[in-house]
Formats: C-alpha cells, sequence, structure tokens
C-alpha cells in the first residue's frame, strides 16, 4: 500500500517554501552566507522541532530563513523540494513563498524571484512537475505593509497566479485584509488564505465573504460550525489539509483523531499538502502514508483526495 501511495500521482497546493529547508540545507546556506546559528550542529536543530503551538513553530521558521540570502540559495531550497516530492507522487505544485520575511531583511524581490522561478522551470523541464507560484501576505504585519508587498510584485505580475495570506491566525482576522485582497483581483490575481487552523470558525466565513478566496488553506476548525460545513459542501470549496503539520502543531494531538477522512465521507472537497515538511516531519506522500497507517485510509479515499487536489489547481497542468 505504502508504494502505491507514493506512486499515486498528486498535487501539493499547500506547501511554503521557507519551510522545505531541511536541516542539512540549512546548515550549508548558513556556512555559504556566513551566517551564525543559535544550534551547535544539525541533530541539536531538530532536537528543536518540538512545537507547543502555532507561534513556537513561527519563531523557528522565521529564524531558519535567515540564511536565504542570494538567488542561488532560493534556487537550491525550491530545487530540493522539487525533487524530493517528485519522487512521492508529486505532478503539479502551487507553491507559497513569503516576500515580505525577505525584503525585511533587505533581500531584494528580484533575488526571490529569480532563483524560485529558475528552479520551478527546471521542475517543470526536467521533472515534468507543473506549478504556479503564490505570494503571500504575512497577517501579523499590518494591511498597509501587504499593500506595499503587492505594489512592488505587480512589475513581475506574470511570476504569479495567486496571492495568499498566511502566518500568526490567533488575533488576526481576514477582514483585516480586505482591500489588499480586493486590489489582487483588480490586477486579475486570485486569492487563498489560511483560516480555520488555529483560528475559529469565523475566520473561514470571513475568508469566504471578505477575501473572496478561491481555497481555504488548513479548514479543519470547519467541523465545529455544521452551517459552515454545509456551505462548503454546497459551494464546493477547496480546503487544502495538512494532517502531519496539525498533529505537530496539537491542532489534533493524535493523528488518528484528525478528521479529514471524516471530512471527505460529508462530501467537502478535501487534499492532503504537507505544509512545512522540512519542520513537520513529512513531504505529500509521506502525509498519504500517515493517514493510511493512523486512520486506515483506504485507497478508494487516497485516490479522490488525489482528484481533489488536482482538480483545485489554480496554475494550468502539464
Amino acid at each position: 500500500m505504502r508504494d502505491w501511495l507514493i506512486a499515486l500521482p498528486k498535487a501539493e497546493l499547500h506547501i511554503h517554501l521557507e519551510g522545505a529547508l531541511e536541516p542539512e540545507l540549512l546548515f550549508s546556506l548558513a556556512q555559504r552566507n556566513r551566517v551564525a546559528l543559535p544550534w551547535a550542529d544539525i541533530d541539536a536543530l531538530r532536537a528543536a522541532y518540538q512545537y507547543r503551538d502555532l507561534q513556537a513553530f513561527l519563531d523557528l521558521y522565521y529564524q531558519g530563513a535567515q540564511v536565504l540570502q542570494t538567488a542561488q540559495d532560493f534556487y537550491d531550497l525550491t530545487w530540493a523540494y522539487l525533487k524530493q516530492s517528485a519522487a512521492q507522487g508529486m505532478v503539479h505544485t502551487e507553491p507559497f513563498f513569503d516576500p515580505q520575511t525577505h525584503t525585511e531583511r533587505g533581500i531584494a524581490l528580484p533575488v526571490v524571484l529569480e532563483g524560485i522561478q529558475a528552479a520551478l522551470a527546471d521542475g517543470r523541464r526536467e521533472l515534468g512537475v507543473s506549478s504556479g507560484l503564490i505570494l503571500s501576505f504575512l497577517r501579523h504585519l499590518p494591511e498597509a505593509a501587504a499593500m506595499q508587498t503587492l505594489e512592488a510584485a505587480l512589475p513581475y505580475r506574470d511570476a504569479f497566479i495567486a496571492v495568499g495570506l498566511d502566518s500568526s491566525e490567533a488575533g488576526f482576522p481576514p477582514r483585516l485584509f480586505e482591500r489588499v485582497f480586493a486590489r489582487a483581483r483588480a490586477e486579475g490575481l486570485p486569492g487563498v488564505a489560511h483560516a480555520g487552523e488555529e483560528g475559529p470558525p469565523e475566520y473561514i466565513w470571513e475568508a469566504l465573504e471578505c477575501l473572496q478566496v478561491r481555497r481555504i488553506d488548513h479548514g479543519v476548525r470547519a467541523c465545529e460550525d455544521e452551517r459552515l460545513v454545509q456551505h462548503l459542501v454546497d459551494i464546493q470549496m477547496p480546503l487544502t489539509v495538512c494532517p502531519l503539520s496539525n498533529q505537530r502543531l496539537q491542532v489534533f494531538p493524535r493523528l488518528a483523531e484528525h478528521p479529514i477522512l471524516k471530512m471527505l465521507e460529508r462530501g467537502l472537497n478535501v487534499s492532503v499538502n504537507s505544509d512545512d515538511p522540512a519542520y513537520f516531519g513529512g513531504y505529500v506522500g509521506d502525509n498519504f502514508v500517515a493517514l493510511h497507517e493512523h486512520l486506515g485510509m483506504t485507497r478508494g479515499q487516497a485516490g479522490r483526495l488525489a482528484e481533489n487536489s488536482l482538480a483545485a489547481a489554480l496554475a494550468p497542468r502539464g
């Protein structure tokens, strides 16, 4: 079953490129760029991958991103993710990247884009993995900063297929970013947004109504609102669920408690994704295998989840 699940053609629609920074590459880039790290070695870094909540993870995530400084760094990061995920059956990906994570520390947007775009192009040519890049805003920063980021990115409009909203969810409702998402739509950029991971079901409603998103990233807390569940079923809104991430961040302390298969059987349009695989211990295929091992996922259910991911893609496949 494991080999079949790994080989199953699938798309990944919820992956943060910065979250694919494996410890070995992180240390290599730190040495290349002469960046001092607070961890003595790779084992010490891996030992730090224990999170009480989303913010504890994000603190580590942003610290690790400091080693990304040149176009070659961003190429190496993206290429490593593509190779690993293609080996697990991924045929299409729509990764997020957070320009503010890099521009706030003096890394110019064209530098970031040069490396990512080159790797995605090589992925299409050498691995047969089609792709589309999503520019995400950091919700713990003001909307004015997001708007500034969007305006700075518009000269590179052809590099993106959508805009997104990520980072700390609690206390930062989607409605705070209504204007910047409207501005993006006016430029032909649809929106996706993280909602309903640590935030309440109300955040999912806001992402739908205020941001007019095309996909909800996570969305697992929709199960707390029956009216919302039925609405999501009725409109077949894609929910990009990340099981291993949810377990590692204590959204569901045990993977056996995860509701993704119940959501699937209820008629929700859910898919399986890795989120930040270097930090959560699994790429997209690993998540499929974990669902089989901990929830008894059948081949039929796995096939439907994979089909959902391919159908929910915003960028052309192939």
